[in-house]
């Protein structure tokens, strides 16, 4: 049977990459091969760039007003709802995220497109009250230029569109690099791209290995600016390679994201959160809320209660409507939490219930649960990116606190409680980018996304990210009748 092929899309045409290399995708569900795609090698990345450049200075964008801007991310929102089912059951065949959540965000996405279409003729400068007799002053917000999205596999198109959105929305071009592993559904999001009527080289959509794409993409003297999402180690070689054009550089990384529990805390809700934070898309997110601390009170019963939740969790085919876990990306994940629950046991864990791959073909992973002994167990260190949750008990809101923030990470952080005066105190001394108080992984174009620490910098999704993607120009404009006095004096 011949394998779907998918190509390059650069400078509005598919095409496969200069050197002919091609990689395959493996279905997590199967272990099977189903795709192979083109990659990229250093003079496609060039010809990406080059033609986002053309296409910034080109008449048939540049000139385009604002609220033309807008109308093509509307269009842009309505394909992408239009196509969710397909897209989701490819990102879901490519990823092994559930049917169910890949249909669902996939849609939901379209928000994101509307929101900063919203936002393209928002964009204001303002008449400065100048300190100089004669002179009439005023700014402009411009587009900062060719921008490099790098996105990873899990949940790609939300992490594409608080890129996209407003890179397009502030009338930036943009080259999309998907990741190498399971980037077929950003092949047929490019589809939509150029269904909606955008000009030829204001998105580019490309993949490959690091020396022959990302590493050529992140230094190349064009790209004006970099939003990446990522793992640290990379985003290191990232910030590196910027140092060569020094683009203007975004970072959403990894998490190790605590979640608070306290005894007066509604027992189903924080079961419920605890659960959707640790095993909702396979443990795959990086605000997965791995480390569960609870007070010594509720802690018995709170993890009776996730037992018996867990039972009725069915681990399966990602594509039937009954799973609520699937297979995890890669086998390579499956190893990490493998050896890291053997270290854990080691250091005096206690495996609740899991624990183990579930034996059948594909990578798999049974929902786990570990009760550690102190805050030094391995799985509270690691990040697990599959279905494991730790708990660990405490006494006083001050310990939660201080354990909750002796983390290298901040992205994510929950609290559970009844007590609003506790849950604004908590939750503002919580050194993490996003708080989420008696629910857990809710997200929004509104609401800014990101982290603090080794979770990175920069916001994305929210008002303030657009403006990330322009610089401000200011002009001065002589009003007075006579020339300019002594040049050698500045005014």
């Amino acid at each position: 049977m011949d394998l779907p092929h998918y190509q390059l899309f650069i400078d509005g045409t598919w095409c496969d990459g200069a050197t002919g290399q091609t990689m395959t995708s493996e279905n997590p569900a199967t272990g099977e091969v189903w795709a192979e795609f083109a990659c990229a090698a250093p003079e496609d990345v060039n010809r990406a760039v080059a033609a986002a450049r053309r296409a910034l200075e080109a008449p048939e964008w540049r000139d385009l007003s604002q609220t033309a801007r807008g109308k093509l991310l509307y269009r842009l929102a309505e394909l992408i709802e239009e196509h969710a089912e397909t897209i989701g059951r490819v990102e879901t065949t490519d990823s092994g995220k559930l049917l169910a959540e890949t249909r669902s965000q996939t849609a939901y996405v379209g928000d994101y497109y509307r929101y900063y279409a919203g936002l393209a003729d928002k964009l204001e400068g303002a008449v400065l009250p100048i300190d100089k007799p004669d002179m009439h002053v005023f700014t402009r917000r411009a587009p900062i230029g060719v921008v490099a999205a790098i996105v990873p596999w899990n949940a790609q198109m939300f992490l594409t569109a608080t890129k996209l959105g407003p890179a397009l929305a502030a009338g930036c071009t943009v080259v999309l690099k998907a990741s190498e592993q399971a980037p077929a559904p950003m092949f047929e999001f490019a589809k939509l791209i150029e269904a909606a009527g955008f000009p030829p080289g204001v998105v580019s959509v490309i993949t490959g290995d690091a020396e022959g794409c990302a590493i050529p993409l992140t230094r190349h003297p064009d790209v004006d600016r970099i939003a990446f999402t990522g793992g640290p180690e990379t985003a290191k070689h990232v910030v590196r390679n910027s140092a060569e054009n020094f683009a203007v550089t975004t970072l959403e990384l990894g998490g190790k994201s605590p979640i608070i529990v306290f005894d007066d805390a509604d027992v189903e809700a924080a079961a419920n959160g605890l659960i959707a934070g640790n095993f909702g898309a396979s443990g795959q997110s990086c605000v997965a809320g791995s480390r569960a601390l609870v007070q010594r009170g509720i802690y018995p019963t709170l993890v009776a209660r996730i037992a018996e939740k867990a039972r009725d969790i069915r681990v399966g085919d990602p594509l039937a409507t009954e799973t609520h876990v699937g297979p995890l990306c890669t086998q390579a994940q499956v190893e990490v939490i493998r050896q890291t629950l053997r270290k854990s046991q080691d250091q005096g864990a206690t495996i609740r219930f899991g624990g183990a791959p579930l034996d059948r073909p594909g990578n798999y992973m049974v929902p786990t649960l570990v009760e550690c002994p102190d805050a030094e167990v391995e799985t509270l260190k690691v990040e697990m990116f599959g279905p494991v949750m730790s708990l660990l008990p405490f006494d006083t809101e001050d310990e939660a606190i201080d354990l909750a923030n002796d983390t290298e990470f901040g992205l994510g952080s929950g609290v559970f409680t009844q007590n609003l005066a506790r849950a604004h105190r908590v939750s503002g001394r919580l050194r993490s980018g996003i708080c989420w108080i008696n629910t857990y992984r809710a997200v929004s174009p509104i609401a800014p996304f990101g982290g603090f620490n080794q979770s990175g910098y920069g916001r994305e999704a929210g008002m303030e990210a657009i403006l990330d993607y322009t610089r401000t120009q200011t002009t001065w404009i002589s009003t007075a009748e006579t020339p300019m006095a002594n040049p050698f004096v500045m005014r």
